[in-house]
């Protein structure tokens, strides 16, 4: 399908990267866009291509992926929290160790994109994304 301009990718975009008038074709502005993938979670008409070119598949906010982090293997670096574009990850400095500043966690969950920027930068593989509706609270 095409875009409807229904605007719910502009609405959840994390940099504002989708213009256009409600129901006209949106366009998405290359050098603002992240990649998160968003966009596609959302739009109803499967208007949205994956980098194949295939439509990207809508998925229920409920099962968006979200970060679970391992406090055993994690190292306290703060990169998940400096990659996350919408700041959903913050320090629990009720875990801290040594001279960090704790253990990053998923403070806002609902704020969460389940893009997996946090995972894909952790240089020890302490963060493992999984289902939102299996993350226990």
């Amino acid at each position: 399908m095409t875009c409807q301009g229904c605007q719910a990718c502009v609405r959840i975009c994390p940099t504002q990267a989708i213009n256009g008038e409600r129901y006209t074709i949106l366009t998405i502005e290359p050098e603002r866009c992240i990649e998160c993938g968003t966009c596609g979670r959302v739009c109803p008409y499967d208007a949205v291509e994956e980098p194949d070119g295939s439509p990207a598949q809508r998925v229920k906010r409920a099962d968006w992926e979200k970060p679970v982090i391992d406090p055993q293997s994690c190292i306290s670096c703060g990169l998940c929290i400096a990659t996350c574009p919408v700041s959903c990850l913050d320090y629990d400095e009720s875990q801290i160790r040594s001279s960090h500043e704790g253990i990053p966690y998923l403070k806002i969950p609902k704020t969460c994109l389940g893009c997996g920027f946090c995972a894909a930068v952790c240089p020890v593989g302490a963060i493992r994304m999984v289902v939102g509706s299996l993350v226990s609270a």
